[in-house]
C-alpha cells in the first residue's frame, strides 16, 4: 500500500519539476554567449577573435586584489554579463557571463535562444553602449567609444 503512495508523491515532484521549469528560466534570463554559437558563428568567432570586451574578465582579474569590494562592483557593472540583472553573480558561481558578451549588448537571451524568434532579442543602439562608454568613464579610463570595437 505504501509503494503507490510513494509512487504518486515521485511522480507528483518531477512534474511540479518540470513545471517549474519554465520560471527558473524566467528567473535567469541570461544563457551567456556559448549559447549564441550554434545560430551565430560567424558574429560569435569574430566576436571572440577581434573584440576587447570578449576576455574583459583578465582586467577584473588583474585588478580585483587592489580594490574594495565596492570598487569591484563598479567594474562588473561594465565588465561582466547581466551583473545585478540575472547574470553575472561571481566567477565561481557564474564563470560563462564574465566577460562582456553578446547579451551585453543584444539584452538577455533565453527567450530567444529558446523560441530562436529575433524578436525576441535587443538591437543594440547608441543608448545601449552609453551605458558603459559614457562620458564619465571615457575622462577616467581614456578610451573612445567605438559603435564597432570589434563586435560582429
Amino acid at each position: 500500500m505504501l509503494r503507490p503512495i510513494i509512487a504518486i508523491c515521485l511522480a507528483a515532484a518531477v512534474t511540479g519539476v518540470l513545471l517549474a521549469a519554465p520560471s527558473a528560466r524566467a528567473a535567469q534570463p541570461y544563457v551567456g554567449s556559448a549559447a549564441c554559437q550554434p545560430c551565430h558563428a560567424g558574429e560569435y568567432e569574430q566576436f571572440q577573435k577581434y573584440s576587447k570586451k570578449a576576455k574583459s574578465w583578465k582586467s577584473v582579474a588583474t585588478m580585483a586584489p587592489k580594490l574594495t569590494p565596492e570598487e569591484l562592483r563598479g567594474c562588473y557593472e561594465c565588465h561582466v554579463t547581466g551583473y545585478g540583472k540575472g547574470g553575472f553573480v561571481d566567477y565561481a558561481t557564474t564563470p560563462q557571463f564574465a566577460d562582456v558578451g553578446c547579451e551585453t549588448c543584444h539584452g538577455p537571451g533565453a527567450a530567444h535562444a529558446e523560441a530562436g524568434d529575433p524578436s525576441l532579442i535587443g538591437k543594440p543602439t547608441m543608448a545601449t553602449c552609453e551605458g558603459c562608454h559614457n562620458e564619465s568613464r571615457v575622462r577616467s579610463f581614456g578610451f573612445k567609444p567605438l559603435l564597432h570595437s570589434g563586435a560582429h
